[in-house]
């Protein structure tokens, strides 16, 4: 019996397995490969050299657009799941609104490139932001640096991924039943208290989970710094980007892009460990108030 359910399992995962081993697995193993071989004059040559590496690590270029990469990741990542969690709480354990649910759906229904427009006409010089500062007497004349610059990037960021990272925190706070929360309440605790107690603690996972998502995301993105983010808003994305379809030095390009992969994954292991820190703090706090009781 056991065995049958394994093999069904196995044959319901084998499409989608077979979709990820097709169009993810085999395209990185040649772009792995790709980023041993050398390019010259749009012409690629097979090979087996580090270069490409060495001149990414010591490229000050590649430094500078990775760290404002990850600074901007880091920050959007932040500020979007800061703001989902309230938006998930009244969702999941205030009022079950299908309705507001269906209103940060809709946003998806606007095109990525529409929203982008939409803030560069925000932002801009004579955009909602400067004229209300302008007729408020908050500035004198129009401030240039809301466009074209890593705060445009951020903020048109947070706005495109904020429904994405609402909806993975409503899919974890959906896990935990109400229950937990009214005895939490009935044994004197406050309701943010019962938030961090209960709620934060068990979607831990998942609250890292759309973190890392949206960080990945918006590290990798190079249509939002290209358009709003000029010189000093480009992004290790935008980099890469660029050599694949401007210099066609796509063998530079696949190094950098693993880079940036390794970046990634020293943050996502960096931010778990932490996590397990404060997970140990907090119940060995738990366990020492116990003792005392």
């Amino acid at each position: 019996m056991q065995l049958s359910s394994l093999r069904l399992g196995a044959l319901l995962a084998s499409p989608a397995v077979a979709y990820l081993v097709l169009f993810f697995v085999i395209p990185g193993v040649f772009l792995f490969a790709y980023s041993f071989w050398t390019a010259a004059a749009f012409r690629i040559t097979p090979g087996f050299d580090f270069a490409n590496y060495i001149n990414s690590l010591t490229s000050p270029l590649f430094w500078k657009v990775t760290i404002n990469a990850i600074m901007i990741g880091l920050f959007t990542a932040t500020v979007t799941v800061a703001l989902s969690v309230p938006v998930a709480y009244y969702l999941v354990y205030v009022k079950k609104s299908k309705f507001v649910l269906y209103l940060i759906l809709l946003t998806w229904f606007s095109s990525y490139l529409v929203r982008i427009y939409a803030w560069r006409t925000l932002l801009g010089t004579n955009g909602l932001l400067n004229t209300l500062l302008l007729q408020f007497g908050i500035i004198d004349q129009p401030v240039e640096a809301f466009l074209f610059s890593p705060f445009a990037v951020t903020l048109t960021l947070i706005h495109i991924y904020l429904p994405f990272s609402i909806l993975l925190v409503v899919s974890a706070f959906s896990d935990i039943k109400g229950d937990l929360l009214v005895a939490s309440r009935d044994l004197g605790t406050s309701a943010i208290g019962a938030f961090f107690k209960v709620v934060a603690p068990n979607a831990s996972s998942g609250l890292l989970g759309a973190f890392m998502l949206t960080f990945i995301l918006v590290a990798g993105d190079y249509v939002t710094p290209q358009m709003l983010g000029g010189s000093s808003g480009q992004t290790t994305g935008l980099l890469i980007a660029d050599h694949f379809r401007k210099t066609g030095n796509w063998p530079l390009g696949a190094a950098q892009a693993f880079l940036m992969f390794v970046v990634s994954l020293v943050i996502y292991l960096c931010i778990s460990k932490i996590g397990q820190w404060a997970g140990v703090i907090v119940k060995r706090k738990k366990l020492s108030e116990r003792r005392v009781v």
